[in-house]
């Protein structure tokens, strides 16, 4: 299945179209698997992906950049004279060029390269403004309701 059709989710929904255009570029971009990569999600709000990138050895070899909702991951193999006759290659000796999209306030906390993986962190940082607000019926007092709040006045409840 080499084509998803989003036609009657695209009728009845609105503002969703950047969201199928990612899901769509998905299945059509879907081929290259190198190199291999894990997304963890290590709490709420951060999460890491970690990138085999076996034979990069120094940040001279890789480039991470950040854009808005978008991180791209690059990686230049430096020519090297093997010392003598190479009679097996099974170490990928290429460049690479990764996306991943970010979802809106997602930025880049850290990265690392060790032991032939490309770690880098992500931390979720919602602005104040755009954090739920509970409104108040009758002109009361707008109060500001986080979600760790909700949670506690849900485990009270029960």
């Amino acid at each position: 299945m080499n084509r998803l059709d989003f036609t009657p989710y695209r009728r009845t929904t609105v503002g969703f179209d950047r969201l199928f255009d990612l899901l769509e570029n998905q299945v059509r971009n879907g081929g290259d698997n190198y190199p291999p990569f894990n997304i963890e999600r290590r709490d709420e709000d951060a999460y890491r992906i970690t990138l085999a990138v076996a034979g990069f050895r120094s940040s001279q070899d890789l480039d991470i950049t950040a854009q808005q909702n978008l991180l791209v991951v690059q990686g230049r193999k430096r020519d090297e004279d093997a010392a003598g006759e190479m009679l097996h290659v099974g170490i990928a000796n290429r460049g690479f060029e990764r996306k991943f999209e970010l979802a809106d306030f997602v930025r880049v906390e850290n990265a690392d390269l060790a032991d032939g993986l490309l770690v880098i962190d992500l931390v979720r940082e919602v602005p104040d403004a755009m954090k739920p607000k509970k409104i108040a019926i009758g002109g009361q007092k707008l109060e500001i309701v986080h979600s760790d709040d909700e949670r506690k006045d849900d485990s009270e409840a029960a």
